[in-house]
Parts: C-alpha cells; structure tokens; sequence
C-alpha cells in the first residue's frame, strides 16, 4: 500500500508578504491555499472503493424517518375507517388542496410568523370538517385528529404563542 504524503506547506507569511498587516485577510488567504492544497492532493489519491454493480439498488438516505405521503396518509385514514373507494379518492383531492394551500402561506413573506400560524390552524380546522363531511357517522366517531389540540398542554407550559409574543417585537 503506498502512503501518500502531503508536502509542508510553506509560512503563508512568506506565501502572502503583501497581507502581513491585516490578519484576517492574511487567515482566509492561508485557509484557502490549504484547502486548495488538501482538494489537489485528495483528487491525486487512487480510488480504493470498488464501484458499485449496475443492478444495485441505490441507497436509501441514512435518516431512517420520511415524511409519509398522500398516499400513504390515505392509506392509513383508509384503514383506521374503513373508507371505501369513493371517500379514499375525496380525501386524497381535500389532502392535495391542503397540501397547496400550506406551500402557498409558507412561501408568503407578506404575513407574519403569528398570523402563518393562526392560518395553519385554520386550515387544519378546514381541513378536518371537509374530511368529516366525507364520513359516515361511524367513521366520524373514530375521526378526532384535533383532539391532541383540545386536550390542551400540561399547566405551566408555554405554547408557541407565547414564546412569539416575547421574541416578536411590538
């Protein structure tokens, strides 16, 4: 195995004599030349890992946590309700409208933080009363996503509320 070495770099004192007076010009020129150092000599090591065979599957992201989709939201609500086709297919188009309308508050830079969230309540409380106009009275008994929200938080604790109306200047 051959052992690659990287030559000593020189005093950047010598390498920059005109950047003496002022330091930090004189350190970001010196962290540069040994990034520039380190990129050239690791582009001038072999590659030691094999290549991957073509028929491999790609590799899945180290996070072992993904965001469920649509579908898989749908899936879900479809099993916990017993939902049939026709209601499957109404809750997946009140999902992708839900979906739309939250891209649309987070990408406006025209309302504030407090106001974005009063809207994503709401739309939530939207959200939720399409979705039980969907049901059957049944499915409506199983369906209660907000009462984590009406249960309330244990006492003492601050809410995103308060912590907006401290940070949030008046």
């Amino acid at each position: 195995m051959r052992m690659w070495m990287i030559p000593a770099l020189p005093s950047c004192s010598r390498i920059i004599p005109a950047c003496r007076r002022n330091r930090a010009t004189r350190a970001g020129l010196c962290l540069a030349a040994l990034l520039l150092t380190i990129s050239l000599a690791s582009s001038a090591l072999p590659q030691t890992a094999a290549a991957a065979p073509a028929d491999s599957a790609p590799q899945p992201p180290n996070s072992t946590h993904r965001r469920p989709s649509l579908d898989d939201r749908v899936k879900t609500l479809a099993a916990a309700l017993n939902l049939d086709q026709a209601q499957q297919v109404s809750v997946k188009r009140i999902l992708e409208q839900r979906q739309q309308e939250i891209l649309r508050l987070r990408h406006d830079t025209s309302i504030t933080g407090s106001t974005r969230i009063e809207r994503l309540r709401a739309l939530q409380d939207q959200t939720v009363q399409r979705i039980r106009l969907v049901l059957n009275d049944e499915q409506k008994q199983k369906y209660d996503p907000l009462a984590v929200r009406k249960a309330g938080s244990a006492p003492g604790q601050k809410s995103v509320e308060d912590w907006l109306k401290v940070t949030t200047p008046q």
